[in-house]
């Protein structure tokens, strides 16, 4: 421990300074050796950390997000050269470099917070030695050695024994179950925020080793807090409770409002900004401009929900713009269907849709005129029938007349007899 203390040294008088600074606002109100004064202090000291740490939180969700789209290539890297694990390495380091990825920027926020932790597990590691530490001074820890949190010291530790309990002017029993409900309080926080991020806040569509890894950091977290936590000051607990409870917060603001493409979370956030874009008629803010730039520009890449969004609006009689900006349609009409419900579409499609219907028969026949007696639709001499003058003139006439006779009358029935339609060519009567 006291090369743990050495090395974050430099962090500690900082450490501890802040923690008397807002030890002596909440003094003023509480009283100076109340838990509530001491208990506000770590709780105000991780707030401020955490707000500090807020551009590293976006680049964690900025390559979080990286590595997620990446898994595709990676996976089929790892297939590729899965019997050469020097070639896989230099291929996986070659695509963080050509897409500008880093795998440990997700690991910012908590690499960043282990300073400060560690410099806080030892501040109250001091004080329940009873030395003083960085500004704390002997006044100061005979304060902090007073003061309780439902019952327990703020140095004390789960697997304390009942002599150093009571030296800290508490009982054994008070201790543990203070410190075993803040423990399962610390566990249970993490199982849901890391449950929340993958059941709400992952692209379904990709299948690949880091979802699967993922999920065992689901359980895994929450018993090594569990494990760990006996071991840590009740100061500790209530420092580590706090960033997980804020931990949480922010990542359900960002699932609500940023979500990941793909997931869960952002289709329902695609719903929500349907109803507002289409209630308003366009983009409220510079947050829901961004989106929807985002969305026009991927194009052909969209995935289901975003389509569906973008659909949805041309259906509504708006349009996305490059810029981010939605507007009316111009091109955009009301059209009903034949069940009556009402649609909007463009006028293309409208203009398509409105084709001139069939006449019925009856009306038909009646805008044509009286149809002669054999059903048969009279038309001019000159088109249906043979000139006399084109016929050749025979020796014999009348048997020439009478052999054309039947052949004239019997045309309709060798038509639809399936021989050759129209009028037939006579034959000629020249005797050989």
């Amino acid at each position: 421990m006291d090369t743990i203390a050495s090395l974050f040294s430099f962090i500690t008088t900082p450490v501890s300074w802040v923690i008397v600074q807002f030890h002596s606002l909440y003094g003023a109100l509480f009283g100076p050796d109340t838990g509530w004064a001491w208990g506000l202090s770590i709780v105000s000291l991780v707030i401020l950390i955490r707000i500090c740490l807020i551009p590293l939180f976006v680049k964690q969700i900025k390559a979080t997000r990286a590595m997620q789209t990446l898994q595709p290539e990676m996976k089929k890297i790892q297939e590729r050269y899965k019997n050469d694990k020097q070639r896989q390495s230099e291929e996986m380091m070659k695509l963080y470099k050509e897409t500008g990825t880093n795998p440990l920027s997700s690991c910012l926020p908590i690499l960043a917070q282990s300073p400060f932790f560690f410099a806080l597990y030892h501040v109250l590691n001091s004080i329940a030695s009873n030395d003083t530490i960085g500004v704390i001074n002997d006044r100061l820890l005979e304060s902090a050695q007073k003061a309780h949190i439902f019952g327990a010291p703020l140095a004390a530790k789960f697997t304390d024994g009942a002599d150093k309990v009571e030296a800290l002017g508490s009982s054994i029993t008070d201790v543990r179950v203070v410190t075993a409900i803040m423990i399962v309080l610390m566990s249970l926080s993490q199982f849901y925020t890391q449950r929340q991020l993958m059941t709400k806040n992952v692209d379904t569509s990709v299948k690949t080793p880091f979802m699967q890894q993922q999920k065992m950091l689901m359980y895994v977290f929450p018993v090594m807090f569990a494990v760990f936590g006996i071991n840590f000051p009740v100061g500790v607990l209530v420092y580590w409770l706090t960033t997980n409870l804020w931990t949480m917060g922010q990542q359900m603001y960002v699932i609500h409002n940023n979500p990941t493409p793909g997931s869960k979370a952002q289709a329902a956030y695609l719903d929500r900004l349907y109803k507002h874009v289409t209630h308003h008629g366009k983009t409220r803010n510079r947050r829901e401009r961004a989106i929807v730039k985002a969305i026009v520009a991927k194009g052909r890449d969209r995935n289901d929900y975003e389509r569906k969004f973008i659909n949805g609006l041309s259906k509504a009689g708006l349009a996305a713009q490059s810029d981010g900006a939605v507007v009316k349609s111009e091109a955009a009409v009301a059209t009903v269907t034949e069940d009556g419900t009402p649609t909007t579409t463009t006028a293309a499609a409208a203009q398509r849709r409105q084709q001139p219907k069939r006449q019925p028969k009856s009306k038909r026949q009646a805008a044509g005129g009286p149809k002669p007696a054999g059903g048969v639709e009279k038309t001019s001499a000159s088109s249906t029938s043979l000139s006399k003058s084109d016929e050749p003139q025979d020796a014999e006439p009348t048997e020439s007349a009478g052999k054309a006779a039947p052949k004239s009358g019997g045309g309709r029935s060798r038509a639809q007899s399936g021989q050759r339609k129209g009028p037939q060519r006579p034959k000629s009567s020249s005797k050989k």
